[in-house]
C-alpha cells in the first residue's frame, strides 16, 4: 500500500512534515490496528510507503515512477529489484494531483483508492470510534498538536487546542494562539482558517445556512445598537445615558435638555406670560378705580376681583414650567395650576348661578330671593376651591411629583422633567377642572337668552367655549409630542385658556368704562351692559 501525500518540500535540512498529518496518522493507526487484530485479516500483514509530491505535477509523476521502479532506477515497463509490491495506492486530497497520478497508474492497472478513507471506521485503544464522512473528514474529535522542533532536530509535541465536530457550534474549535511556537524559517503571515474576513466595528456575524460554522455574513448593526469589537456575535444597546454614533461602533454621552429661559421658545412663552399678567393687573386696576360705578357693582365686584386675581396667578404659574425642574417646582407645577384654575372656574360658575337666580327671583311669588346674596357666591367658590386643594394635598402626601430623567423619549438627549408619579391623582385634578368648566358652560348656555339686564351670561358662554376648545385641543397635541415640547404645549394651553377668559369676559366692560362712560349709568344698565 502506498500514500502520495501533499507535504511541503524540504529546503536545506530534513525536518518532520506535518501537512495533512491528521490523514497520515489515521492511516498509520488503521494499519497498526488491523495488523494487531487477527480476526480482521488473518495471515496477512499490511504495510505502507509515504511519498511526497512537493505540490508539483513533476513531483507527482516522479513519485509514481519511483513506486513502479524502486531504488531510483526508472525503467519503464520493468519492475526492478522490487519487494512486496504495493496492492493499491491511496492518493492525496487534491483532485489535480490525483488525476496526474491516475495517468501513470492506469497504464499498469494499479488500483487508486482515493475514496478509501471515506469508508474507514474502527475503535481506538480508548474505545472511541474513529470514522470519516463522505468528504474524508474526521467525525470524532481530536487534539491539535504543535510540533516544536529544536536545532538538534529533536522535537516535542504540545497540545494547543481541540476539535470536537459533535460539540455545539461555538465550542467545536478551540486553539491557544499564544502557545503555538512557529518554526524560525516560517516568515509568512500566520495562516487563517476562515472563509471570509472579520466583521468590522459596527457589524455583527450571521451564520450562512448550509455552510461551515466559521462561514458567516457581516450584517450592519440595527438602529439603536452598536458593536465595538471585530467579529461580534451580536450588537448591543448603549446604556440609557448614551446613544450610538453614526458608525455604530461606539456610544456617545447624551445631552441633558429641558425648557429653559435662555432658549427662544422659553423666552417667548415667558414674555407672553408676563405680558398677559400686566394686562390682568391693568384690568384689575380699572375695576378697583371704578368700583362704585353701576357696571362694576352689577357684576358682583368681589367675585370680579377674585376672578381677576386667579387669572393673574394662572399667568404667573406658567413660569413654574420653564427652567430646570427642581423639587419645589415639581411639587407646585400641577397642584398650583389645579387650585388656581379651580378658583377661576368656580368664580365664573358662581357668576353664572347668580345671574340665573337673579332672573328667577324677579318672578312673582318666587322663594329664590332668600338664596340671593354674597354668601351663596362665596360658598360656591370656597367649596370648589377646597375640594381641589384637598385633592392636591392628598397627591403631595401620597405620591408627590419629583424631578426625573427620561433617557428614552429622545434618541440623543436626556429629558429632565417632572414625574407626576401618580396618574390617578393627576387625572382626578384635571377631571375636576373639566367638571367645573362643563357645568359653567352648560348653565351659561341656558342663561344666554335672559333679558339684556343679565346678558353677562352671553360673555361667559363664549369665554367657556374658548376655554373648553383650548383644552380639548390640548389633549391630543400633548399626547403626540415629546420632551420639552410637551411642557411648551401645556404652558401654551394655560396662557391661551386664561387669556380667553380674560378677554371674553372683561373686554366689553372695559370698553364701556373707558370709551363709553355715558353708558356706565344706572339708567343705561337696564338696557345694556
Amino acid at each position: 500500500m502506498c500514500l502520495c501525500g501533499q507535504a511541503r518540500p524540504t529546503l536545506k535540512r530534513p525536518s518532520p512534515f506535518t501537512h495533512l498529518y491528521q490523514h497520515i496518522a489515521a492511516l498509520a493507526f488503521s494499519v497498526k490496528e488491523t495488523n494487531e487484530n487477527q480476526q480482521l485479516l488473518p495471515n496477512l500483514t499490511l504495510g505502507f510507503h509515504i511519498y511526497n509530491n512537493h505540490f508539483t505535477e513533476i513531483g507527482t509523476y516522479l513519485a509514481a515512477m519511483d513506486l513502479l521502479s524502486r531504488r531510483r532506477k526508472f525503467a519503464v515497463n520493468y519492475k526492478c529489484e522490487t519487494e512486496n509490491l504495493p496492492a493499491a495506492v491511496i492518493s492525496g486530497s487534491i483532485t489535480d494531483y490525483c488525476l496526474h497520478l491516475a495517468t501513470i497508474l492506469c497504464i499498469y492497472k494499479m488500483p487508486q483508492l482515493h475514496q478509501f478513507l471515506r469508508r474507514v471506521a474502527f475503535n481506538n485503544s480508548a474505545g472511541e470510534e474513529v470514522s470519516f464522512n463522505q468528504n474524508g473528514e474526521l467525525l470524532s474529535g481530536f487534539d491539535i498538536i504543535n510540533w516544536v522542533t529544536f536545532p538538534n532536530q529533536s522535537f516535542v509535541k504540545i497540545k494547543v487546542g481541540t476539535m470536537e465536530p459533535q460539540a455545539p457550534v461555538d465550542k467545536r474549535f478551540f486553539i491557544q494562539d499564544d502557545v503555538i511556537v512557529w518554526p524560525r524559517i516560517f516568515k509568512q503571515a500566520l495562516p487563517l482558517s476562515r472563509c471570509n474576513n472579520k466583521c468590522q466595528l459596527g457589524f455583527h456575524k450571521r451564520k450562512k445556512e448550509g455552510e461551515q460554522f466559521c462561514c458567516y455574513d457581516c450584517i450592519p448593526c440595527p438602529e439603536g445598537k452598536v458593536s465595538n469589537h471585530t467579529d461580534a456575535d451580536e450588537c448591543f444597546e448603549c446604556p440609557g445615558y448614551r446613544y450610538p454614533n453614526n458608525d455604530k461602533d461606539g456610544c456617545l454621552p447624551k445631552e441633558i435638555m429641558f425648557l429653559s429661559f435662555e432658549e427662544p421658545l422659553g423666552i417667548v412663552l415667558a414674555v407672553f406670560a408676563l405680558k398677559f399678567s400686566l394686562i390682568t393687573v391693568f384690568i384689575l386696576g380699572i375695576f378697583i378705580k371704578y368700583r362704585d360705578t353701576p357696571i362694576v357693582k352689577a357684576n358682583n365686584k368681589n367675585l370680579t376681583y377674585i376672578l381677576l386675581t386667579s387669572l393673574l396667578l394662572s399667568f404667573l404659574c406658567a413660569l413654574l414650567f420653564i427652567g430646570q425642574p427642581g423639587k419645589v417646582a415639581c411639587l407646585l407645577q400641577q397642584t398650583a395650576f389645579g387650585v388656581i384654575f379651580s378658583v377661576a372656574l368656580s368664580s365664573i360658575l358662581a357668576k353664572t348661578i347668580t345671574v340665573i337666580l337673579a332672573f328667577v327671583a324677579t318672578k312673582p311669588g318666587s322663594r329664590i330671593r332668600q338664596w340671593m346674596g354674597k354668601r351663596l357666591a362665596y360658598s360656591i367658590v370656597l367649596s370648589c376651591s377646597l375640594t381641589q386643594a384637598a385633592v392636591s394635598i392628598a397627591w403631595l402626601a401620597i405620591s408627590p411629583p419629583f424631578p426625573d430623567l427620561d433617557m428614552y423619549s429622545v434618541s440623543q438627549k436626556i429629558v429632565l422633567k417632572c414625574n407626576e408619579d401618580s396618574g390617578t391623582m393627576l387625572y382626578s385634578l384635571l377631571g375636576f377642572l373639566g367638571f367645573l368648566a362643563l357645568v359653567s358652560l352648560t348653565l351659561a348656555f341656558l342663561a344666554r337668552k335672559l333679558p339684556d339686564s343679565f346678558n353677562e351670561a352671553k360673555f361667559i358662554t363664549f369665554s367657556m367655549l374658548v376655554f373648553c376648545s383650548v383644552w380639548l385641543c390640548f389633549i391630543p397635541t400633548y399626547l403626540s409630542t415629546r420632551a420639552k415640547s410637551m411642557v411648551a404645549v401645556e404652558i401654551f394651553s394655560i396662557l391661551a385658556s386664561s387669556f380667553g377668559l380674560l378677554i371674553c369676559i372683561f373686554s366689553p366692560k372695559c370698553y364701556v368704562i373707558l370709551l363709553k362712560p355715558e353708558l356706565n349709568s344706572k339708567e343705561q344698565l337696564i338696557k345694556r351692559i
